[in-house]
């Protein structure tokens, strides 16, 4: 699907949608406590986890969509319920980093085949030690904690890099938490867990997304009037950062910023990037390089398109403003990543000419009311 937006500043109050990372996790508790899962199929992510509960009751094949968070939350989950299972995906989610859980099923012989279209896994997840690194996703962490109390025997988890990330998993252990569920952090970079442990009833209210409001932020940053409702200032989740990384940016003179906290907020940021005078430079963002596209690249692909110089590097992205008004038409590729067509959206805010997005049905992964919410924000979107 292209659209075509025809630009002006944006103004109202918008309430982003509730929070994947929270409905994940919480979906997830409810199998787990053996009630129905009752959080709503509000994107495609959340409709490829609420499918693959359904699929690990039934013994059926779990069908991940491009969700990486839930395969990577289900592994080790469906080894500890059911002794393995068969994974499928979509778009690139099968070739995104799974290293860290098959260095610990060589360890523990679990047996894995890794197929252009399916990973199969097959094995007796055992309690005790698991040591794998933090710096490659905080999703692995994850999924270890909701499979470990599981185990019939106490386990520890122990990372050999720090953590990265880490308000993700906060979120993880504060959804445990709620659901009865014991984790004990000795130290912030290892959790002893007592096994077997049974999920009690949990329930599915959630708050409103800091990731999707982002978004909205960075088109204020560009001269918008949004009024950004129901996101809670003492959130557990970590991308909450945003609206202190938008003060810190409206500061003139070049600015650093470590992304290796918040991957997901690196669009909206370089958005921001993109409306300053002096250069922004992100760091340790190598990570993003294999999320839906290679954001490092895309990002920088979308800024240069709308006449933005951006330079991606192995780990860094570097930002040079400021973006000025273009009277032409511009064609933006979405790169089949809904956080690039977002951006895309937000920085065709900001100009004179018509910008048409490819690809903009990306939306639907995560914020499948985008453009609904950008025209009642008085956005002119054609052809969605």
């Amino acid at each position: 699907m292209d659209v075509r937006i025809d630009p002006r500043p944006l103004r109202g109050t918008v309430t982003p949608p509730p929070s994947k990372s929270m409905a994940h996790r919480t979906a997830i508790a409810q199998l787990l406590s053996g009630e129905k899962m009752t959080v709503p199929p509000l994107n495609r992510d959340l409709e490829a986890t609420l499918r693959c509960g359904e699929a690990l009751q039934r013994g059926g094949v779990l069908d991940c969509g491009e969700s990486g968070s839930t395969l990577r939350f289900f592994l080790p989950i469906a080894l500890a319920l059911r002794g393995g299972g068969v994974f499928t995906g979509q778009g690139r989610l099968l070739e995104r980093p799974l290293e860290p859980y098959f260095a610990l099923f060589d360890e523990k012989g679990i047996v894995y085949t890794r197929q252009p279209d399916r990973l199969t896994v097959r094995g007796t997840l055992p309690p005790g030690r698991y040591a794998l690194p933090g710096n490659v996703s905080s999703q692995f962490v994850t999924g270890l904690l909701f499979a470990l109390p599981l185990l019939n025997g106490n386990s520890v988890l122990e990372l050999t890099t720090p953590l990265e990330s880490r308000g993700y998993v906060d979120l993880t252990l504060d959804t445990l938490r709620q659901a009865g569920v014991r984790v004990e952090p000795e130290t912030p970079r290892r959790f002893r867990i007592p096994g077997p442990q049974s999920y009690g009833p949990i329930s599915a209210e959630l708050e409103a997304d800091w990731s999707q409001g982002a978004f909205w932020f960075a088109a204020n940053f560009l001269g918008s009037e949004i009024t950004v409702s129901g996101l809670r200032a003492d959130s557990a989740q970590g991308d909450r950062c945003i609206a202190g990384l938008s003060r810190r940016l409206k500061n003139p003179g070049t600015a650093e910023i470590d992304v290796s906290g918040c991957p997901d907020l690196l669009p909206p940021l370089a958005v921001m990037a993109a409306a300053r005078r002096d250069g922004t430079r992100f760091v340790n963002a190598g990570r993003l390089r294999m999320k839906e596209s290679d954001r490092l690249e895309t990002v920088s692909a979308l800024l240069r398109t709308f006449g933005v110089p951006a330079e991606a590097g192995p780990d860094t992205l570097t930002v040079y403003g400021p973006l000025t008004p273009w009277d032409g038409p511009i064609e933006a590729d979405g790169a089949k990543d809904h956080r690039i067509v977002m951006a895309a959206a937000v920085l065709a805010s900001a100009g004179n000419g018509p910008v048409t997005i490819h690809g903009a049905e990306a939306v639907e992964k995560s914020y499948p009311g985008f453009f609904t919410d950008y025209q009642r924000l008085g956005g002119q979107v054609h052809g969605f």
